[in-house]
């Protein structure tokens, strides 16, 4: 059994608080050419927070039937307003309502490391020509609550043949965003920031892996990870990292924010798996957000429910050590 230090107060430990009803929201966002519009912030009446707004017409997308679960989404507030994204606050409701200080627009991302197309890419450049696509996908924190969210994005094998990686790249990294004006969690100590995830090159080549620029046909809100975020939807959410501004392609396996910080706690694979618990807590049942408190847990599944298409990844690995 992997146990963290006594007396050590991790991050992950916090309880979180109630949710509270936050009037922002995320108005129109564009798409021409290819290309994504500015987004803006704006304040609704309250009554209309509790319905997803209408999808952005301008925004092109397809439903891709082949992945998606045919399971009614979480509804769009609990969705935007029940999150971890400690860059804004440890609460749960701390970035609905702190994350108004991040300027999505304009937005570049480095691209470096083993690939032929090294260079800056305004974010509108770097997905442009990919087909943008809706997927509904069931979504697992490692905390054991679940919600089953409408991303759209486009299919990350298809942005990574598109950077050209060579033979040499083994894996992929992204990095968040480090400006801790626009994220003030960034000021304190609680992890080591900016915030850093990686894939083995085959797990990120997978056609589930989505690199996602928006959810109920709108563009991402700022809480959930505007303007561009990662989705592994076998994965549990912390390797979903937010705010994506490097993509590098290495040799050698990088370490991840959550294993920096806590490596008995949080491997390098982050699968979804109901045999192995979190130190602290059973991983075997989870509580589905939006179904209230005192809603059944059901039962976690393995790899998410994904485990036809992604088990193969894993073959032969013992996923107790390789967690």
């Amino acid at each position: 059994m992997r146990r963290h230090q006594p007396g050590r107060i991790l991050p992950s430990q916090i309880t979180p608080e109630a949710v509270y009803l936050n009037r922002r929201q995320l108005l129109a966002a564009a798409v021409a050419s290819g290309a994504l519009a500015a987004s803006t912030i704006a304040t609704l009446p309250a009554q209309a927070e509790d319905l997803a707004p209408p999808p952005d017409p301008r925004l092109k997308f397809t439903r891709n039937a082949k992945y998606s679960v045919n399971v009614a989404p979480t509804g769009f507030k609990d969705i935007t307003h029940y999150n971890n994204f400690y860059e804004f606050g440890t609460s749960k409701d701390d970035p609905a309502a702190n994350a108004g200080t991040l300027r999505p627009q304009p937005w570049h991302v480095t691209v470096d490391g083993e690939c032929a197309s090294r260079g800056t890419y305004a974010f509108e450049d770097l997905i442009k020509g990919l087909p943008l696509e809706e997927r509904i996908y069931r979504f697992r924190c490692v905390e054991a609550w679940s919600m089953v969210v409408p991303w759209l994005g486009v299919q990350l094998s298809g942005l990574i043949q598109k950077l050209k990686p060579t033979t040499n790249a083994k894996y992929v990294q992204f990095v968040t965003l480090m400006d801790p004006k626009q994220m003030p969690g960034e000021s304190s100590a609680i992890l080591q920031w900016p915030y850093v995830e990686a894939l083995r090159m085959d797990e990120a080549m997978n056609p589930l892996a989505l690199m996602a620029i928006g959810l109920y046909g709108r563009q991402l809100p700022n809480q959930n990870g505007a303007p561009l975020r990662l989705v592994l939807p076998w994965k549990y959410g912390f390797k979903g990292i937010k705010s994506i501004v490097r993509i590098s392609f290495v040799a050698t396996q990088p370490r991840n924010t959550w294993n920096i910080s806590a490596p008995d706690e949080y491997g390098f694979y982050a699968n979804v798996n109901p045999h192995v618990d979190h130190p602290r807590w059973s991983q075997a049942t989870e509580r589905p957000i939006g179904k209230g408190l005192f809603a059944a847990r059901q039962p976690t599944l393995m790899f998410n429910g994904y485990e036809n298409e992604v088990a193969y990844l894993y073959k032969g690995m013992d996923l107790r050590r390789d967690f």
